[in-house]
């Protein structure tokens, strides 16, 4: 018999995932499945930034590159966090990843521990609950309320903090809600952490770039108070629309640094090096490609809200980030993963079930916005057909 680590039994997944296969699998069958689960841009990555990875392949760029990443693209992030956040930072502090996990592993592997606390987002990414309990640490919820807008409460968050708390994960804008904190919350939860010192934060911005109605992205950089111990997290997969290149970055305080690096050489060693080269295209080159695509998730926003709340016993507040919509599906009778799952095989709607996103995720389900408006309504209009013919059980 072999002896897999006890850690592997409490290690979880993002069921996103699993609901792209099996809606691949229903598609394989000849089945029509419109996909709002999955959460990745349908837009191309833009060209200039394929030359760029293309060009790297056809100059050379085969082999290792450190395992921090090249430096012209570490100073091409520096360049960009302060174009975009007003803020200075090294490229010393710079580590470039392969996506936005990596980050979060490293932060939640460096923290956790038995008998140490670590909180998070609820509803949240489901890999930050799932990295916690890998690490036998224990895992607190930070309650993320509709009644809030999805932004998290400053004071509800400070409140949980205990003795053994190590590691605070917060994320604005928000996966899965659409959720974006203010300013004003953002203040008083770093002016509270000032009472705890030993805490550190991981603060989750890859989604910063896409905001509406007139909403701004405070970054968490813009605290001088608390740098030395904020693992800023970003990168390219959202905003560029490079699911697939697998390009994140992460800003680290000096303390944590060269951890972060042994990590990165004892896991990954590098990031591959046409990747690296094709995003400093992106960064430095030109950002309509950024703009135009937010403005087109803007305008599937306003037909997935508006279609949402015209559904039956379905209730939905505008997101004002990412692209996501979180509606309120309590009043149907149906518990959400159930909803999910026979909204897929039924009418052929892929979804994300609330509760795949923690505790508090039931009574909602999440639609991706990054698929066509052709395919919205279409969505919706099934969704509105089943919800009008089929009752729970």
């Amino acid at each position: 018999m072999l002896h897999v680590v006890p850690a592997f039994s409490r290690i979880g997944e993002e069921n996103a995932f699993a609901v792209l296969a099996r809606a691949q699998a229903l598609a394989a069958q000849g089945r029509d499945v419109i996909n709002l689960g999955i959460g990745q841009p349908d837009m191309p990555t833009p060209a200039h930034v394929v030359e760029a990875g293309i060009k790297a392949l056809r100059d050379g760029h085969h082999g290792y590159t450190p395992a921090v990443g090249i430096l012209p693209l570490r100073e091409a992030v520096a360049r960009d966090i302060h174009r975009r956040h007003g803020v200075e930072v090294s490229p010393d502090s710079v580590m470039i990843v392969p996506g936005g996990k990596v980050t979060m592993f490293m932060a939640i592997l460096m923290f956790g521990a038995p008998g140490v606390e670590i909180l998070y987002p609820d509803p949240g990414f489901p890999i930050y609950r799932s990295m916690i309990e890998f690490t036998g640490a224990t895992p607190v919820p930070v309650p993320i309320r509709e009644e809030n807008g999805f932004a998290f409460s400053a004071a509800e968050t400070l409140a949980l903090i205990t003795p053994k708390t190590r590691l605070l994960i917060v994320n604005s804008p928000a996966n899965p809600t659409g959720g974006v904190t203010p300013k004003a919350e953002i203040d008083a939860l770093v002016k509270g952490l000032a009472d705890h010192p030993d805490v550190a934060v991981l603060s989750d911005e890859i989604y910063g770039t896409m905001t509406y109605d007139g909403e701004h992205h405070h970054s968490l950089l813009n605290y001088e108070e608390i740098r030395d111990r904020l693992v800023y997290l970003d990168g390219a997969s959202k905003t560029y629309a490079m699911t697939g290149w697998r390009l994140g970055w992460s800003v680290w305080p000096k303390p944590l640094y060269e951890a972060a690096r042994k990590l990165a050489v004892n896991a990954h060693s590098c990031v591959n090096a046409s990747t690296q080269w094709a995003g400093i295209a992106a960064l430095d080159g030109p950002q309509d490609c950024v703009t135009e695509m937010v403005a087109a998730f803007d305008r599937r926003r306003a037909i997935v809200v508006d279609g949402l709340n015209a559904l039956p016993n379905v209730s939905c507040i505008a997101p004002k980030g990412a692209f996501y919509a979180f509606p309120n599906i309590s009043r149907t009778g149906w518990k959400a993963k159930a909803l999910a799952a026979t909204l897929l095989e039924e009418a052929g709607v892929a979804v994300i079930g609330g509760p795949d996103f923690g505790v508090h995720g039931e009574g909602y389900i999440r639609l991706s916005y990054a698929n066509s408006a052709e395919n919205i309504r279409r969505a919706l209009e099934r969704m509105g057909t089943f919800l009008s013919a089929r009752k729970p059980g």
